[in-house]
């Protein structure tokens, strides 16, 4: 694993608009407790790289926004150093979305998501495989 493959940078995190809502209307979802992931396969690669990844803990769950601060750091930490998992499951031309959505309403530990994190990102490369 290169330095390259070990970060999350700007341009590998989902931030359109069209694509965020065809994501939510289009996508395919299953749980991973206590993330939910949903994905969207696409044709077309716009963003110039294969994953780009949204996070998201809900304010109806954890109310304080420290906390949820706390949870999608621990998320995008844990996705950051997994994210090698998903590599050669792409053709050329190929890319995905992925939205990563916290369920739980207390903070978990780094490990529990960490676990979560990498049953997800397996489940999700043997579906698009």
């Amino acid at each position: 694993m290169d330095d390259s493959c070990a970060t999350l940078s700007k341009n590998e995190r989902l931030s359109g608009k069209r694509h965020i809502d065809a994501l939510f209307v289009d996508g395919s979802s299953f749980i991973s407790y206590p993330l939910r992931v949903i994905y969207l396969p696409m044709k077309n690669d716009k963003y110039g790289v294969r994953v780009s990844v949204l996070i998201h803990a809900p304010k109806k769950k954890l109310k304080h926004a420290v906390d949820r601060n706390f949870v999608k750091r621990r998320i995008r930490e844990n996705y950051r150093l997994r994210k090698h998992i998903l590599s050669g499951a792409f053709a050329d031309g190929e890319s995905l979305l992925v939205a990563f959505l916290y369920l739980d309403s207390r903070k978990s530990t780094f490990a529990t998501i960490g676990q979560a994190m990498e049953k997800a990102l397996h489940t999700l490369y043997e579906k698009i495989k």
